[in-house]
Formats: C-alpha cells, sequence, structure tokens
C-alpha cells in the first residue's frame, strides 16, 4: 500500500504533517512526532514583531503610552514570553534539521512587507525545506477597500518569493469576497502551495476587570467542514498544492480531506489534546480502511469526491445549501 504523497514539491511518506503549534518548539518533540509517524513538521511561527524589535527595543514599544491606554500593555506578550528569538530560530531550524530526516517547514507570520521578510532567506539558508506564510491580518479601518486589504498577501507572497527559492505555501483565512480568485491571485503571485485555513483566535471580554484578553479555543472536528468544502472546489482549477487544516482529528477526516483533493493534512489541536501518538493511531487507522476498501494508494483517492470530479458538483454550492436546511425535520 502507498501512503505517499507530494507537498510543495516534497516527497513525503504519508499525508499526516503536524502543522504550527507549540510542540515544535522542542527538538525531542519533534523527534517523538517523526517516530510517530508524521511525514513532515511545521515549526512555530516566527512573528513579524519578533524581528523587527529587540527585545529592549519591543518592550519600550509596548510600554509606551501606557499611562494613556493601559489596556494596550495586554494585547502583545512581554519580550520575554516569546520561545526563541529571531536568531534563536534559525538555529532551532538546523537542530531540528540535523534530529530528524523528514523535512521541516519554518513558518513566518507578518503583516506587512518589511525587512522581516528577509528572514525568509534566512530560513532557507538555515535548512528549511519549504516556507509557510502566515499572514494573520484583520482589516478594521472601513475606509480601507477590498483590493488594499488582498494587495497585503500578494505583495507578501511576491516580495518572499523573490528572495528564496525554496516552495512556499500561504496559510490564509477564508473571509474574502471571492476566495476562488484569491487563490488563484495568490498563486499568479508565486505561492506554490495553500493552506486552509488559518483560524482567527476571537478576543473574549471580562466583565468583571473590563478588559479584553486571549480565549484559547482549539478547533473541534466540526470545523473542518469548511475546508473541505474549498479544497474540493479548489482541486483541479489551479495549479498549487493544498493543504487541509483545521479540526483533523481522526482518520476518517483525513481520508475526507483526501479525497476532496487535499495533498496533506495537517494537526495541531488533535495532538495537542491527545497527544502525538495520535498520528501513529490515525496512520493505522487509514492503513486499515484501505485495505479494507481496496485503495492501493493515497493518489488513488485524492481527488475523488472534489467538485471536479463529482457527479453532482453543485452539492458544494447552492443545491447543497437548499437541502440541508430542507433536510432538518
Amino acid at each position: 500500500m502507498d501512503l505517499s504523497t507530494t507537498y510543495l514539491g516534497l516527497k513525503l511518506k504519508n499525508p499526516l504533517a503536524p502543522s504550527a503549534s507549540p510542540l515544535s518548539r522542542d527538538i525531542d518533540s519533534i523527534k517523538k512526532m517523526e517516530d510517530a509517524g508524521a511525514s513532515a513538521v511545521v515549526l512555530h511561527s516566527l512573528f513579524e514583531e519578533q524581528i523587527q524589535f529587540e527585545a529592549k527595543e519591543l518592550d519600550h514599544f509596548l510600554s509606551h503610552g501606557a499611562e494613556s491606554y493601559a489596556e494596550a500593555l495586554s494585547y502583545f506578550p512581554k519580550a520575554d514570553e516569546y520561545a526563541i528569538g529571531p536568531d534563536d530560530y534559525l538555529e532551532h531550524i538546523r537542530k531540528a534539521k540535523a534530529a530528524v530526516d523528514i523535512p521541516i517547514i519554518g513558518s513566518l507570520n507578518g503583516v506587512s512587507t518589511g525587512g522581516w521578510i528577509d528572514y525568509a532567506k534566512k530560513m532557507q539558508d538555515a535548512g528549511a525545506d519549504a516556507l509557510e506564510l502566515n499572514v494573520y491580518y484583520i482589516p478594521t479601518d472601513p475606509s480601507v477597500p477590498t483590493d488594499k486589504v488582498e494587495k497585503v498577501y500578494l505583495d507578501i507572497v511576491k516580495a518572499v518569493k523573490k528572495g528564496v527559492t525554496c516552495p512556499v505555501a500561504v496559510k490564509l483565512s477564508p473571509y474574502f469576497t471571492s476566495m476562488s480568485s484569491m487563490a488563484q491571485r495568490l498563486v499568479d503571485a508565486g505561492a506554490n502551495g495553500l493552506v486552509l485555513f488559518n483560524r482567527f483566535y476571537q478576543p473574549d471580554i471580562d466583565i468583571e476587570n473590563l478588559e479584553v484578553g486571549p480565549n484559547l479555543m482549539l478547533s473541534t472536528p466540526q470545523e473542518m467542514r469548511l475546508p473541505l468544502r474549498w479544497i474540493a472546489i479548489l482541486y483541479g482549477r489551479i495549479e498549487a498544492d493544498l493543504a487541509a487544516t483545521t479540526g483533523i482529528y481522526t482518520a476518517e477526516d483525513v481520508i475526507k480531506m483526501l479525497m476532496a483533493g487535499a495533498n496533506v493534512t495537517m494537526m495541531c489541536s488533535a495532538l495537542l489534546r491527545h497527544g502525538v501518538g495520535r498520528i501513529r493511531e490515525v496512520l493505522a487507522d487509514l492503513k486499515k480502511w484501505m485495505e479494507e476498501h481496496e485503495y492501493e494508494s493515497v493518489e488513488q483517492m485524492r481527488g475523488s469526491m472534489s467538485q471536479k470530479s463529482c457527479p453532482e458538483p453543485a452539492a458544494f454550492e447552492r443545491a447543497n445549501y437548499m437541502k440541508t436546511l430542507q433536510s432538518y425535520v
């Protein structure tokens, strides 16, 4: 049975890869993920803010004006709360590459086209097999038009691709006026793959202390429906690899994503909840299902239930919407 797949030009032994998470901050943890069967690992993100400011400068930046707007201090972590600095991150890539045989994918998180983008080249030089750009951008100014918001993503991709030769994937949100058009424009800008989707972690309000604070909620299996739908729609329509993330917990979830058209499935919340041994369990269940249903390879099932291949392509569009509303009794 052939479980291998390709993603960003990389030959992977199976379609399971841990996505960016705190688990990749420790070399021993990365080794454990490889031992459990992971085919690649996406490292935790290096943030634009970490690169733009050294520790003392960042503290000053975050503390400046605190008397007039004290709540602002809680919006950013303190400089010493970041796991590692920019130079340490590059060394972490080197150590990870020396410790494991699977591909290591570096992650950059930012929203501008500043000097932080130079670190893409440094990550590549440190040994990263590919890069994942995590553009976490929430436009709140009503005067900023849609095309300007989209230009932020496109400019970052173009700038990074000018400086590196390794493959680049973009992890993006689903909140675009035309997701299909945006996907194509990102590919035209140079993206080799798309990671669907990034989760926007919503803030919460402390009504007793009158503060806005973080409220981390891990994904649930129900959330996989959104990337499932868009991967099925985009498969065969854009010339880029597709990575599925968010809500992937079981072999059944992996199979559905592969049938929709994903090249690889990425797990985070499932590993944080159940440990990295979950990878081994999902792989065993995947093999068992493929044997029972007489699949000889992952490639055989990939895209078999995409919109392009589906006998009823409208199932992914308005027909599914109408049928769903009428199905509840």
